[in-house]
């Protein structure tokens, strides 16, 4: 390729610094400075006669080294207001979360019963102060009146001469129409869910001090024949995908999805039905409109085709966010919430079964993508053991698979993990087990576990009652000890802590710990002091009769904090 030409001056011209470094940095011709590691010499022709090449070579390099000190000294010549520095002047700060919101489901659509709401927040140690925290029925938008400007803007008439302008509401304080309201962070407020086959679901929402760690969980107890039983779940947060694993259209099955929408603006939803030969396709099932502030219950008899023994169901938000939950109720022979489950993942580990466990059915999807070989492991009080009998299932591609388990704890509590056989061959599944204890004269109740993560720092359960919780904890790797704490009661009592040491793989159950003094319902919260991870499930009994009613209910990570990354000096970008 031929060598640009370089017109000859009369004398040889130097580059300023300061020039160079105002060049630089603002750019003010449009075009890119030379490039600093690769300053092109003049060509031979172009030297003066009777001068020595090396003076112009040497001012060229000179020139060249001005210009690369230049760029890369800007954040030095400029540099922009450090940031505040956390300890080692290199970790990133946390921060509080100041709004949290959920979103309970519309109570037992059909069923006779009565739903209790639980709301919750622990006490931390941050800052902030002030805010509030609300249940409402989704009648309407959960979120507090948009409040009018405190003053008129620049230039804007002021009010008439004697007229007063209205008061603006406090956008952290809860509506006049809330169900529920929580006072103070560490104490449970508890109430009526509506009721009746038209009750809405309900948005739960907390600000300021209120926000870290907020949770809400919803119970119903049904003493009718057809759908007897104890149904629970802690409410989740609006969200444009969910999965279940382990509903289904056969036999007495009742089974439907309930849809809320606490969002001011309508969303459009699909539920998508897996088998044992895959998707089930019923245009029925595409396009649900769900007006804003609004609740429907969508029978999955409705939307499948004839009966179906085991389900994976998938609710996606093609436009807009809904809350959504899944209940399965088998006529006499139990009912509860199927929990939305953690996103697919190649490892499933779903902690809470009782040691009085008379049977359990493991239900598991694989992605369309590729089949999938799983092993089975239960964690028990020494680690981790395959049960005889059933050391794997195999799943394919876009199907589901289900597997009688038995009394497969062999009375001892466990958490049960589903792993790739082949590390090298991953497949991200999604299941869920159904859970079954029996009572006396052959009567029963059913509870279904799904895959979940780990506690993390906190995570927190409500509506506990006294004598009738039961928390399971599952260390999924290395020993690990946690803090379980019981919060005042809903009317009374004091908080007590309890450090438990799990060992490696094994789970240990425990009996709630209680508060001093109680009086009506109180909270769990679980922080990891050391190891893990762990996964943690709580189980409420409130037998009736000759019927062992109970629910469980995992416990997760509840991100009351976020992390806030550091800006630092990147000289480079202006290279960019």
């Amino acid at each position: 390729m031929k060598k640009p030409a370089f017109r000859k001056k009369s004398a040889p011209e130097a580059v300023e610094p300061t020039e160079a470094a105002e060049a630089a940095e603002s750019g003010q011709s449009g075009q890119p400075g030379p490039a600093p590691a690769q300053a092109p010499e003049p060509a031979a022709s172009a030297r003066p006669a009777g001068r020595s090449g090396g003076t112009r070579t040497t001012q060229s390099l000179l020139a060249a080294a001005v210009v690369l000190a230049a760029v890369f000294g800007i954040a030095e010549t400029r540099p922009p207001a450090a940031p505040a520095k956390a300890d080692g002047g290199v970790a990133p700060t946390t921060a509080q979360v100041e709004r949290t919101a959920a979103v309970c489901p519309q109570p037992l659509q059909g069923l006779t019963g009565s739903t209790t709401l639980t709301a919750y927040t622990p006490p931390g140690a941050g800052g902030a102060t002030g805010g509030a925290g609300w249940l409402s029925d989704a009648a309407a938008p959960a979120t507090p009146p948009t409040t009018a400007p405190s003053a008129p803007a620049s230039g804007a008439p002021a009010a008439p001469s004697g007229s007063a302008a209205p008061a603006a509401p406090d956008k952290g304080a809860a509506p006049a129409d809330a169900r529920l309201t929580l006072a103070k962070p560490g104490a449970p407020a508890t109430g009526p869910a509506a009721n009746g086959d038209t009750a809405p679901g309900t948005g739960a929402v907390a600000t300021g001090a209120l926000a870290p760690g907020f949770t809400v969980t919803q119970t119903t107890v049904v003493t009718e024949q057809r759908g007897l039983g104890l149904s629970g779940l802690t409410c989740t947060p609006a969200g444009t995908s969910f999965w279940f694993a382990g509903a289904s259209t056969a036999g007495d099955r009742v089974d439907y999805v309930s849809l809320v929408n606490t969002e001011s603006s309508a969303a459009v939803v699909d539920i998508k039905l897996y088998g044992d030969k895959g998707l089930i396709e019923n245009d029925a099932a595409n396009g649900i409109t769900v007006a804003p502030g609004s609740s429907q219950s969508v029978l999955l008899p409705t939307i499948s085709k004839g009966a179906v023994n085991d389900l994976a169901v998938h609710v996606v938000a093609r436009s807009g966010r809904v809350g959504a939950a899944l209940h399965a109720a088998d006529g006499a022979k139990g009912a509860d919430w199927i929990p939305a489950s953690a996103e697919p993942a190649a490892t499933q580990v779903l902690p809470g079964l009782p040691a009085d466990t008379s049977a359990a059915h493991l239900v598991v999807w694989a992605p369309p993508e590729d089949d999938a070989d799983l092993k089975i492991q239960l964690s028990g009080k020494n680690g981790w053991f395959t049960p005889a009998g059933n050391e794997s299932i195999h799943i394919k591609a876009g199907m589901v698979a289900a597997v009688d388990l038995g009394k497969v704890t062999r009375d001892e509590v466990a958490g049960l993990r589903l792993s790739p056989t082949d590390d090298k061959h991953p497949t991200r599944v999604v299941a869920g087990l159904r859970v079954d204890r029996a009572g006396g004269g052959g009567k029963s109740d059913a509870a279904w576990l799904t895959g979940t993560g780990p506690v993390g720092a906190r995570a927190t359960v409500a509506d506990n009652r006294a004598g009738a919780s039961t928390l399971f904890l599952t260390s999924a790797g290395d020993a690990a000890t946690v803090r379980v704490t019981a919060s005042a009661g809903s009317g009374g009592g004091t908080p007590v802590s309890k450090d438990v040491q799990l060992p490696a793989g094994g789970t240990v159950a425990l009996p709630a710990p209680e508060p001093g003094g109680l009086n009506g319902s109180f909270a769990l919260t679980v922080e990891t002091v050391s190891g893990g991870p762990v996964m943690a499930a709580r189980m409420l009994s409130l037998p009736a009769k000759d019927v062992p009613m109970f629910t469980i209910q995992a416990l997760r990570d509840d991100h009351s904090t976020v992390r806030v990354p550091r800006a630092g000096q990147d000289p480079g970008v202006v290279l960019r």
